[in-house]
């Protein structure tokens, strides 16, 4: 009777170790996928999860956002430049049950698909819209990874190009376009610049002549502005304006006679007449 209860004993021990070692604590982002003898069990946690032991196989899936660094791909775009473009993408599972049931190791296979859909979206880029026009290529490239994705599960939130690399000659060639961009633009504004201190010229110069009191006062500020410099030479400007009346009050000198004839011509002839002829 006492080795019954012995036997009775251990046996209960072991299913009660057995039955402990099967328990499971799922987290509040934790979902469990559970196979029993092979057929897919209702999606179990979070919180404790019992299994049947040797009945029962459990899957832990990982719902928050995971980032998935794609690595360095080698694209040629449209205008047949070579880059080195790598990015990265965010993506979580919708559905944990799709995730382990549709596809066999569902971040290789999102690895692999963001991979694939960066070589063909850029390859067909061309050079300055794969630097300047990165949100709508981001766009696109999320779009398309997310409608391959959805049937496991997976949701693709972002897919951002982290570096863009480009060969260093062209790298120069673009530091050259550069530069003469910024060349043009300065002449640009230097010449905008002219045309306008011109058109002020223009409408202070009308201002002024329209009133001689203020091409006077004009004329006081300048001498003042001279005068506070301390300069070794000044140049006093004199209006003809404030000369001009004295000029006009000045005798003109008698215009003089001119002669009747030329006199080297008369005596060019009274030479000829004295002349005596030749023999």
């Amino acid at each position: 009777m006492t080795l019954a209860v012995v036997v009775v004993a251990v046996v209960a021990g072991f299913v009660a170790l057995l039955l402990l070692a099967n328990l499971r604590v799922l987290r509040e982002y934790q979902r469990a996928v559970v196979f029993r003898l092979g057929r897919l069990r209702p999606l179990a946690g979070p919180g404790l999860v019992a299994l049947i032991p040797l009945v029962d196989r459990m899957v832990r899936v990982d719902l928050r956002t995971v980032t998935l660094t794609i690595p360095p791909q080698e694209v040629i775009t449209r205008d047949n430049v070579p880059a080195r473009v790598n990015a990265v993408a965010y993506f979580r599972v919708v559905d944990p049950l799709l995730a382990i049931t549709e596809v066999e190791a569902y971040p290789v296979a999102t690895s692999q698909i963001a991979q694939t859909t960066l070589r063909s979206i850029l390859g067909r880029a061309d050079l300055d819209s794969l630097l300047a026009e990165r949100e709508q290529l981001n766009e696109s490239l999320r779009q398309i990874i997310d409608e391959q994705t959805e049937p496991w599960g997976i949701k693709v939130t972002t897919v951002e190009i982290k570096d863009v690399e480009i060969p260093e000659a062209m790298q120069r060639a673009m530091a050259r376009q550069a530069e003469a961009e910024r060349e043009r633009r300065a002449k640009v504004i230097n010449a905008e610049g002219e045309f306008q201190a011109s058109q002020r010229l223009h409408d202070a110069s009308e201002v002024l002549s329209r009133s001689p009191s203020a091409l006077q006062l004009r004329y006081l500020q300048t001498l003042l502005e001279l005068g506070t410099n301390q300069n070794s030479t000044i140049v006093f400007p004199l209006p003809m304006d404030l000369i001009r009346p004295f000029l006009d009050s000045l005798p003109r000198p008698a215009p003089s006679a001119a002669p009747p004839g030329n006199p080297d011509r008369r005596r060019r002839r009274h030479w000829r007449r004295r002349r005596p002829a030749r023999g």
